[in-house]
């Protein structure tokens, strides 16, 4: 079974990495001096907690690319979405799965739209990582859980249970979800309120792993996103503070959210899908997110868009 990944970063990277190194044939999609630095010098993945190793992973640019794929993750930023669906066409084995780990909500029945004939997920990623330089990939933590799922919650499609077992056996954690909405939201209540707070407040991770302001507007936004997952018809049975919480124990003091950076460098950034979607989906359901309505506008007056 052949897998394209979409994207090199932070989240394609390592999973592309690990699949490699399991003995999964990869194909990694990448550009410019990334591309070119893991086609000449291998892709160096770095970890905080262990030797860095550098695997000899076949790559191209979307432009080049003449493989079909059996799976396809697509790794890439929001904003860039649209640009991978012609070449997803053009490269999806018949019967293919596409299978959309991005940071916004609902993705896969974008995708889906745009591509009736093909098998498309919903699903995320949990991973702290980020490319470092051209060819460099560094993981701030252990954390390393893909999530994916069908909207008619089936979990008895075989190529999907391959790919569970594929990552599983590369180290990777594996979720075949049977509610995907659920789990996926569960998901973006945590790197939603991390963007928006880590950007609200200018601070890594290390200003919210403490107490302090930083720490009470992350939990207030957490618990506005299961405000609004209730007026959606889904419900949790544990408090998503509390899991979220657990969660940014484990990332390194340094670690900061794609948006963060992305914005840092003057690059285009998630913050419209990140932050104020929800300012907008509050509205159309009706229900007042104040934590969510305070940063938006805060972070509209600054210019960022």
């Amino acid at each position: 079974m052949k897998y394209l990944i979409i994207g090199a970063g932070g989240t394609g990277g390592p999973l592309g990495a690990y699949l490699h190194r399991a003995g999964r044939e990869v194909l990694l999609i990448a550009r410019g001096q990334h591309l070119q630095a893991i086609q000449e010098e291998g892709l160096r993945l770095e970890k905080a907690w262990e030797e860095p190793e550098v695997l000899r992973i076949p790559s191209c640019d979307m432009e080049h690319c003449e493989e079909k794929a059996d799976v396809i993750f697509v790794c890439v930023k929001g904003y860039s979405l649209e640009e991978t669906i012609p070449f997803i066409r053009r490269t999806a084995a018949h019967g293919a799965a596409v299978i959309p780990i991005l940071n916004l909500y609902g993705t896969g029945r974008r995708l889906q739209k745009e591509l009736p004939d093909l098998l498309v997920t919903d699903g995320c990623i949990y991973i702290s990582a980020n490319r470092t330089a051209p060819g460099v990939l560094y993981m701030h933590g252990k954390i390393f859980r893909v999530v994916y799922g069908l909207p008619d919650h089936r979990t008895d499609h075989p190529l999907l249970q391959k790919v569970r077992e594929d990552l599983n056996g590369a180290g990777i954690e594996a979720l075949y979800s049977g509610n995907i909405e659920k789990d996926a939201l569960q998901k973006f209540s945590y790197v939603s309120p991390m963007a928006a707070c880590g950007q609200f407040y200018g601070v890594e991770a290390q200003a919210v792993q403490k107490p302090g302001v930083a720490r009470d507007l992350f939990v207030q936004l957490i618990d506005e996103i299961q405000q609004l997952a209730e007026a959606m018809g889904i419900h949790y049975e544990q408090c998503l503070h509390e899991v979220n919480l657990h969660i940014l124990s484990g990332l390194a003091p340094t670690a900061s959210t794609s948006m963060q950076r992305d914005i840092q460098a003057g690059r285009p950034s998630e913050i419209d899908g990140l932050i104020y979607q929800v300012d907008r989906m509050a509205g159309e359901l009706g229900i007042s997110l104040p934590g969510y309505r305070m940063v938006a506008a805060e972070l509209r007056r600054r210019g960022l868009h």
